[in-house]
């Protein structure tokens, strides 16, 4: 199980969704207000939620936590690889929910006099897990491929 390269993809997917859960997406200055765009919230400087984003950190939740049941299904690589895909569905869906949270905050302080906005590093992860789940899906099916052509062989 462990010893499977799709297991340790599937694990740095896992670890980079549950990091996007954790850390702040992007900040917006106002005035002299900073706001930050977290996976469940736009938080302002205080920490309390100015706009919830509930739908974000649902896909981001489902994200983090499917990788991980699907490493314990080793011995069923078709399903396997089926949950692979509905993982790159659903990440496919949380950067398509960051960019629209994004605008959406952003269009909220356009508005005012002056405002400032960024990017943080965990808004790139989703993206960058898209790779690795892409690279775990195609092990999968390198692994089921091979155990076929070895069933042809007895």
């Amino acid at each position: 199980m462990i010893q499977r390269i799709q297991t340790l993809y599937l694990l740095v997917v896992a670890l980079l969704t549950g990091a996007t859960l954790l850390l702040p997406l992007a900040w917006f200055g106002s005035g002299a207000e900073t706001f930050t765009l977290h996976a469940f919230a736009l938080k302002d400087g205080a920490g309390e939620a100015v706009h919830s984003t509930p739908y974000m950190g649902a896909l981001l939740a489902a994200a983090t936590l499917l990788p991980l049941a699907t490493i314990f299904l080793f011995k069923r690589r078709m399903l396997q690889l089926r949950l692979c895909a509905v993982e790159l569905v659903l990440l496919l869906g949380a950067v398509a929910m960051e960019a629209i949270y994004y605008y959406l905050s952003y269009r909220v302080f356009a508005d005012m006099e002056f405002h400032t906005q960024g990017m943080r590093p965990a808004i790139a992860l989703p993206a960058v897990c898209l790779l690795f789940g892409y690279l775990a899906a195609r092990a999968i099916l390198r692994d089921e491929l091979l155990v076929r052509s070895l069933d042809r062989i007895r």
